[in-house]
This record gives structure tokens, sequence and C-alpha cells, in this order.
């Protein structure tokens, strides 16, 4: 989000008056329930189904999602790329390519497969 983007959304809240409102629990309280709204579009339907037929819905709930995300960010004093980056770099370690590609396995389970394929290498002898 750039810094334009984000003194939009202060001016839209300061104009109401409502960082009163915008403590970091509030928010949290409100990514989630947002994210809650999004994913009940998903409910019982098929994926394709809600993207080709929800598209506004699905906007104006991630955007949400967005807006409360950013806001905290913003009352943390954080920068949304350098965490983004830092998040990015963790992962990155925890999920190496070699070992994630076109798996859907977390971090830990990663590490048991590469044992197993080890293991199994190794039998082979």
């Amino acid at each position: 989000m750039t810094k334009e983007t984000m003194d939009k959304v202060n001016k839209f809240r300061d104009d109401r008056n409502w960082r009163q409102y915008h403590n970091e629990k509030d928010l949290a309280i409100s990514i989630s329930l947002e994210a809650s709204e999004l994913l009940e579009l998903f409910q019982w339907k098929k994926s394709n189904e809600v993207v080709s037929k929800k598209s506004t819905e699905l906007k104006e709930e991630l955007a949400d999602v967005l807006i409360y995300s950013y806001m905290m960010a913003d009352n943390l004093g954080l920068d949304i790329d350098e965490i983004m980056d830092e998040k990015l770099n963790k992962d990155s370690a925890k999920y190496p390519v070699d070992q994630s590609y076109g798996k859907n396995l977390k971090y830990d389970e990663l590490k048991d497969t590469d044992k197993l394929k080890k293991g199994s290498e190794d039998n082979k002898d």
C-alpha cells in the first residue's frame, strides 16, 4: 500500500473520529471478522463459482481485511514492505524450493518426507 492510500484510509477514519476505536485489539478482532465474512462467501460452494459470481463481494471483503491490517500496521509503526520481506525470507528458509516445490506440506512434514526419501535411497544399496 502506498503512503497515499494509507493517508486516504486514515483520512476516512479521522473524518469520522473513529481513531478512538481503532486500537490494536479491536483491529485484530475486525481483521478476523472480515476474514470470516470473506470465507463465508465460499461456504458450501465451489471456488470457481464464487470467483465468477461474487467478484464484487470478494473485492469488498478482501479490501476490509486489508484496510484493517494496514491500519494495525500503521498503529504499530510497522513498515508493511519490511515485515512482508522478513516473513518471506523466514518462510523461504522453512520451505526450500527443492523440498517444497509442488507440495502442500507444512515445513515440519517436508523434513520428514526428505528423511524418508533419503532413507529409501540409502536402502537401494
